[in-house]
């Protein structure tokens, strides 16, 4: 069995769980990375810049992550 077939055999509903469940996933990533982030500027001010570019390359790509999964839930939830 590989993933297509198990992907095409989930029920309408368990999609768009899903998706909420990557949403709910983003937003706690977010929140850990903006956790460190102002921690990281507590310790060390002088490295401000970098650290927030860091924390912004970092949230775009956990929040690309979350919508490609959003997505796919969404797409099974369509069947």
């Amino acid at each position: 069995m590989n993933l297509m077939t198990i992907l095409l055999d989930v029920q309408p509903g368990y999609g768009a769980i899903g998706a909420g469940l990557a949403a709910i996933g983003a937003g706690i990533g977010i929140g850990q990375i903006g956790k460190g982030a102002v921690e990281g500027i507590a310790r060390q001010p002088e490295a401000t810049n970098d650290i927030r570019a860091n924390m912004i390359l970092a949230a775009a790509l956990v929040e690309g992550v979350a919508l490609l999964a959003a997505v796919a839930g969404l797409l099974v939830s369509l069947k």
